[in-house]
């Protein structure tokens, strides 16, 4: 569970930008659309191999 302290003087809507800020960077939200269904190892494997090959070239284009 998430706790925003509130400091002395700080408004509602800047609480709740920490919070969401927080919350995000927690990543509570991809693991709940993670775990809707099942996906093989295999297959996360090869994901994150095409996403660093796809980084990697983005990089070596954008230097170029």
């Amino acid at each position: 569970m998430l706790k925003i302290k509130l400091e002395q003087g700080e408004s509602i809507d800047r609480a709740l930008k920490r919070y969401k800020r927080k919350y995000r960077l927690t990543k509570v939200l991809d693991k709940i659309k993670s775990n809707q269904h099942y996906e093989k190892q295999s297959k996360q494997r090869r994901e994150t191999l095409q996403k660093a090959v796809y980084r990697q070239r983005y990089e070596l284009e954008k230097a170029e």
